[in-house]
């Protein structure tokens, strides 16, 4: 099942990039921010085997709290039990294309449980990817924490 859904994005990704076909750097920012839809949807399903085909093996994230984690790391992080991700939703994005190489900034959503303990949290990211012998993987990402700011006194 896990897998069917992400295929399915693939496919749908692969399907809009067949239609457009006219612009190669507009093909290029559709076919990133399906990947981004994807990565989100795996994170959903807790399906480490999708995100392993998204992430480049020399990954490098950086979490809301600073910790820096590599692509074995992240990937065990995802599969932990204590950590059950309900919703993982992109609210907005940008994709800024360098030749084999994007660049993606937006704002994500997530909801679920952690060590039994319910959150909803707001994150601003960053995603680097690059195409790697023709196929596009995210090489870093980092996330900071949006919290509410508080009135000055």
């Amino acid at each position: 099942m896990k897998i069917r859904l992400f295929c399915v994005a693939l496919l749908v990704a692969g399907a809009t990039l067949a239609s457009h076909g006219q612009n190669p750097e507009k093909d290029e920012v559709g076919h990133i921010q399906a990947l981004e839809i994807a990565w989100n949807h795996a994170l959903e399903a807790k399906d480490a085997s999708a995100l392993n085909m998204l992430l480049a093996d020399t990954l490098v994230s950086v979490d809301i709290d600073g910790s820096i984690m590599n692509k074995r790391e992240f990937l065990a992080s995802i599969k932990a039990p204590d950590y059950q991700p309900a919703q993982v939703v992109t609210e907005q994005s940008s994709v800024q294309m360098y030749r084999d190489a994007a660049v993606v900034m937006g704002i994500f959503r997530v909801k679920g449980t952690d060590k039994g303990k319910t959150y909803i949290r707001r994150e601003r990211f960053v995603d680097t990817w690059i195409k790697i012998n023709g196929t596009w993987q995210c090489v870093a990402t980092t996330a900071v924490l949006i919290t509410a700011k508080q009135p000055a006194d």
